[in-house]
Formats: structure tokens, C-alpha cells, sequence
């Protein structure tokens, strides 16, 4: 009897397929993460079985940000959504209310374990006025900006791997063997920070915006002021008189800008004075996503800080 060559032409087609598909269409529940940080440690939780989606790209800010179309489709297909809270991603409290039944929201600042500092206000840090409350946490009294504690991160990870086994068991191995091996790297990155910055720590320093005091906490750093409140606020005459003094009283070594933002207003805050300049990045802007983005983002804001306080 002659064997048809067509017989085994579909299923071979078929296979060909199902071997071309993406690992996340194989396996894995559909998983959104708010920020840069943030995605870094589920990409690092979910390696070897599916790939989270990213909301906030690039240069992109989670305090202004506005939603996508695509951003829109990814949070109705999702199972589970991980952002830090409506203190940092407003953006997101309307979609999320929405779905409500159909996606499981988990908001890290709630997580068992990490430690919440309350925002800074008055002084060095700039008056709050009620109509940014909302915008930057001050509804709650509560600085959203956890991932840039290591020790924060290890618990958010802690939070995310328990998630993920719930709501996909057949994957549950491999969330905490993944989890475990995350422990033990964000252990190692605090123990190489701490000595790192140790020779640096009494120096004085302004940051542009109040994101950072969770790694000045972590490290004993001596960060004596934030130019203005939020990332898009620009500081007004008054508080460039402010800041401007203030480099002069506590002996300011560096005034830090962010990559988003002209270095114009800096260079005219340290006009006159010893004070150097760096550039800070508290979501990695220019990191490529994925497990290894958070490591990076953390590694150059102690390379910037060592870079710029370092210096003679």
C-alpha cells in the first residue's frame, strides 16, 4: 500500500505552529506590571515560564501618566495586575475599579514585610499643597517610592511569588525556585551597596525630586533637600532662593538632576557655589526591561552618587 505524502502534511503544519508560538502563549497566566522596577522583579519571578507586560515605558513618569489603548487591552486580559498603589500610578485606580471581579489587583505598598515611610514635607523638603496631595501620595501620608530599599524589594518578591502560585499552581515551583534565587541576588546587591557607599555617606547632596529617601535610609545617606515636590513641577523664585541657600549652608557637594529634565535649573542652583552636578534615576529610563533592569537601576544610582560625591 502507498503512504500518502499529504496525510502527515497538517499535524506537522500544526506542530510547526505550536513550536513558533511565544512561551507566554504556551504557558503562565497573562501578567501586568505597573514600572520599570517593578516589572524587573516578576520578570525575574516568571522567567522560564511567561512574560509579564510593562505599562510605563522609557522616560515615562507613573505620576502623569496616561493610558494607551494597548495599555488598556493588556489590564482587561490580565489575571493578575502588581503596581505599587494609588500613591504613585493614579492612572490606574479608574481601570482597575473597573475591573474589579475579573483581574486580582495587588497593590505592593500593602505588602507583608515592606517598610512604608511617611512622606517628608516642610523645610528642605518643600511645603505640600492640597491640590498635589492625591498626585503624590499625600492622601495617605505614605511615600510610594519602595523599590529603591533592596530590603523592599526582597518582600515585594516575597509577595509577588506567593500571588502567582495561587492564582497558577502548575507553576508554583518554579515562582519560588525563581523567588529563592532573587532572595539571594538582591541579598548580595545590599551587601555590595553597603560597603560601596559607606566612604560616601556623610556627604551632603540635593536631589531634584523626593524619590530617594527609601535608599538614603537603606544606606545612611545624608540627602539635605529635594528641589520640588514632584518630577513635572517646576520650583518657583522663592524656592530656587531656598535651595540656593540652603547649598550654602550645609555645604551641598552634589545637586542632582533627573534624566527627563534640562540641567538648565540646576546649573543655576549651583551658580556661585563649590557644588557639583549628577544625574539620579529612580525608574531606569534607559535600561532595557527585563529580570536584570532593577539590578541595573540600582547599581547606577550608587555609581552616580559614588561618581559625584566622590570627587575632590
Amino acid at each position: 500500500m502507498r503512504c500518502d505524502p499529504t496525510r502527515w502534511q497538517w499535524p506537522r503544519q500544526l506542530l510547526g505552529l505550536v513550536l513558533s508560538l511565544p512561551l507566554a502563549a504556551l504557558a503562565g497566566p497573562e501578567v501586568v506590571a505597573s514600572i520599570q522596577p517593578l516589572h524587573s522583579l516578576v520578570a525575574s519571578i516568571m522567567q522560564g515560564v511567561a512574560e509579564p507586560v510593562l505599562l510605563v515605558r522609557g522616560g515615562a513618569s507613573p505620576h502623569d501618566y496616561a493610558l494607551r489603548p494597548s495599555d488598556a487591552r493588556a489590564l482587561a486580559d490580565a489575571r493578575v495586575v502588581f503596581w505599587i498603589g494609588p500613591e504613585l500610578e493614579t492612572f490606574m485606580v479608574k481601570p482597575l475599579q473597573n475591573a474589579q471581579g475579573k483581574v486580582r489587583s495587588v497593590a505592593l505598598l500593602d505588602a507583608p514585610g515592606v517598610t512604608v515611610l511617611p512622606l517628608r514635607s516642610g523645610g528642605a523638603w518643600e511645603a505640600r499643597q492640597p491640590e498635589h496631595d492625591h498626585e503624590h501620595g499625600a492622601s495617605t501620608g505614605r511615600d510610594a517610592h519602595i523599590w529603591l530599599d533592596p530590603g523592599n524589594a526582597a518582600a515585594m518578591a516575597r509577595r509577588v511569588v506567593a500571588v502567582l502560585g495561587e492564582v497558577d499552581p502548575e507553576h508554583r515551583a518554579d515562582y519560588e525556585r525563581n523567588g529563592s534565587l532573587l532572595a539571594d541576588r538582591l541579598d548580595q546587591l545590599n551587601r555590595r551597596l553597603t560597603a560601596e557607599l559607606e566612604p560616601i555617606k556623610r556627604q551632603p547632596f540635593i536631589v531634584f525630586h523626593d524619590a530617594y529617601r527609601y535608599f538614603e535610609q537603606r544606606y545612611n545617606l545624608n540627602t539635605v533637600g529635594a528641589i520640588t515636590l514632584g518630577p513635572e513641577q517646576r520650583p518657583g523664585a522663592k524656592r530656587v532662593a531656598e535651595i540656593q541657600a540652603r547649598i550654602r549652608s550645609a555645604g551641598v557637594r552634589c545637586v542632582f538632576s533627573e534624566p527627563q529634565f534640562q540641567p538648565a535649573l540646576v546649573e543655576t542652583l549651583i551658580a556661585g557655589s563649590s557644588a557639583r552636578t549628577g544625574v539620579l534615576d529612580p525608574l531606569g529610563a534607559a535600561i532595557p526591561s527585563g529580570p536584570e533592569a532593577y539590578f541595573q537601576l540600582v547599581r547606577a544610582l550608587a555609581d552616580a552618587l559614588r561618581a559625584c560625591l566622590n570627587k575632590v
